[in-house]
């Protein structure tokens, strides 16, 4: 399709860019539900656990077909007469997040070339196509199938989908650039909150004696997030070029308090700037330690507090079968509750952002969360459980409020022109803290285990050696400077990119029309309604399960 007007006047094409540029008048709060469409259903990544041990039996139904101790990993993605293991279901997990971040990076530039609209149905196909090539995977019990589908090509979707409307929302919220990214990167913390309960009350429905219910369920979400993230696709708009929210003005002295530039880096040299490197290490440590929390959390919680969970005067390795099924649901609760405030805590510490300016913020998050992490194994060793809880449940609102706060970070330092692609370029940190931060925590629980330390205290270690991987991004924030002049482009530069990325100074350009868009504030609230909704539904789900840690 055409990307721009051509010179014998053809009209561009129904995904460029182009026509997307909104008329005077059309209200900017718009933008966010359509970013939220999509965002809460690529975050259904998150959730795809739930999928784990259905389909660890999918062919015995009741009690899993074994392997035999010859078949291997690869043997497995091909093989059509024993169950999958857990493990091996795992590695989609990995795809996922390497393909986000490495996808991400890849087409960041395409992206602010082609703009949200493009790159959102891209993304559509991609996850949704990418669903359906999975049902075809369990259908035929061919693993392969699903890691192509799911883990690749939808892979690709999560990475396009996730960064769609980044530069796009900062560039209609100058004067709340926190608080706009917050919004749409809580949606992606929030998928997994509707769709792990969607998925399962649809499997419920689907199983049956010969079938445990995934494939269908995969195809009713792939239909119904096709719907959602078509319709986020074609609502978003972006502004016209040099658009400004009425009554705003950049304050005069906002570079100097907050490092705001008003300047453009062109993504391609990203990679030479040190301040790019200074927030990837930001990021990376602060997702690390966060990602290693979530590992441990809920073991850790059984481990330490044992049977004073349920009442019971008993060490975790004590108890019985039925204790530990009770402990459980309770640990369960508890990860519940960390998702909410992993979740809320993307929204209030962007938002908290644009007040503190974002280098504050991550100081925040790096001093505050050493101390909370650090203290950990202080209030395990007291037996005091809402120190433990409280602790961890301010730990995982930093936690996301480290990718939620990062974008805006970027439109400070690096301008708003490129912000999309140079954060697909900074999601690689993310790709690394997948790695470390779990092996990092894995590998030292299981050394401790070796050497015979009680399974109460094997964390006390990790913990410090998360504090450290704070201190690091404590450092590395702390550097950051504004960015060198010789970095940004010249104003022929900017001008080139503009054109380049089909930017027209108003809609009329495109549609041959100064009329204003003038929009019914009864769609404005249709249209959160529509994200706000199965939302509010996903909370009312999972404080549910909440409730199961509180009773």
């Amino acid at each position: 399709m055409s990307t721009s007007v051509d010179t014998a006047g053809s009209p561009p094409g129904f995904l460029s860019k182009e026509r997307i540029i909104a008329g005077e008048g059309f209200n900017r709060w718009l933008v966010p539900p359509a970013a939220l469409a999509i965002h809460l259903c690529i975050g259904m990544a998150y959730g795809f656990s739930v999928f784990w041990l259905p389909l660890s039996k999918a062919l015995g139904i009741k009690e899993a077909i074994k392997c035999g101790p010859d078949i291997g990993f690869f043997q497995e993605l091909f093989i059509t007469t024993c169950d999958w293991k857990v493990s091996t279901l795992g590695w989609m997990y990995t795809l996922f997040f390497v393909l986000l971040g490495s996808s991400a990076a890849l087409w960041g530039g395409w992206l602010e070339r082609a703009g949200p609209r493009k790159a959102g149905v891209v993304s559509a196909l991609c996850w949704c196509g990418g669903m359906l090539i999975s049902a075809l995977g369990v259908y035929t019990h061919q693993f392969w199938l699903m890691l192509l589908g799911s883990g690749v090509i939808g892979g690709i979707g999560l990475g396009l989908g996730y960064i769609s409307p980044v530069s796009t929302l900062i560039k209609w919220f100058p004067d709340r650039r926190g608080m706009a990214t917050g919004m749409a990167i809580m949606g992606f913390g929030g998928g997994a909150m509707i769709g792990s309960p969607l998925a399962a009350e649809l499997m419920k429905i689907f199983a049956t004696d010969l079938e445990v219910g995934v494939w269908q369920t995969f195809v009713c979400m792939a239909l119904v997030y096709f719907v959602f993230m078509m319709g986020g696709a074609l609502g978003y708009r972006v502004p016209a070029t040099g658009w400004k929210p009425a009554g705003w003005t950049p304050p005069v002295n906002q570079a100097s308090n907050t490092m705001i530039t008003q300047n453009h880096v062109h993504v391609s040299k990203v990679w030479g700037i040190p301040q790019f490197w200074l927030i990837w290490v930001v990021l990376c440590m602060n997702v690390s330690a966060g990602i290693g929390v979530i590992g441990m959390a809920s073991p850790m919680l059984q481990e330490v507090f044992g049977g004073a969970l349920i009442g019971v005067e008993a060490k975790f390795v004590d108890l019985d079968k039925a204790q530990l099924t009770l402990i459980a649901g309770v640990a369960a609760g508890f990860t519940a509750l960390l998702s909410l405030f992993n979740i809320g805590g993307r929204f209030v510490w962007a938002s908290f952002s644009d007040k503190l300016g974002r280098k504050l913020t991550y100081i925040v998050f790096f001093v505050l969360g050493g101390a909370l992490y650090a203290s950990v194994p202080a209030s395990a060793m007291a037996g005091n459980k809402m120190l433990f809880v409280a602790a961890f449940c301010i730990i995982l609102s930093m936690y996301g409020g480290g990718f939620a706060t990062v974008p805006a970070y970027l439109a400070d330092l690096f301008g708003t022109q490129m912000v999309g692609a140079i954060h697909g370029r900074l999601l690689t940190a993310w790709a690394t803290a997948g790695i470390l931060g779990p092996v990092v925590v894995n590998y030292m629980r299981d050394y401790q285990l070796g050497l015979g330390i009680p399974r109460d205290q094997v964390y006390n270690q990790t913990m410090f050696i998360l504090v450290g991987m704070l201190v690091v991004g404590l450092i590395a924030n702390l550097l950051v400077r504004p960015v060198a002049a010789k970095h940004f482009m010249s104003a022929e530069e900017l001008a080139h990119e503009k054109k380049l990325a089909s930017e027209k100074a108003h809609a009329s350009e495109v549609h041959g029309t100064g009329q204003a868009t003038h929009v019914n504030p009864a769609f404005v609230w249709l249209a959160w309604a529509a994200v706000g909704i199965p939302l509010a539904w996903g909370v009312y789900r999972t404080l549910q399960s909440v409730s199961k840690f509180f009773n």
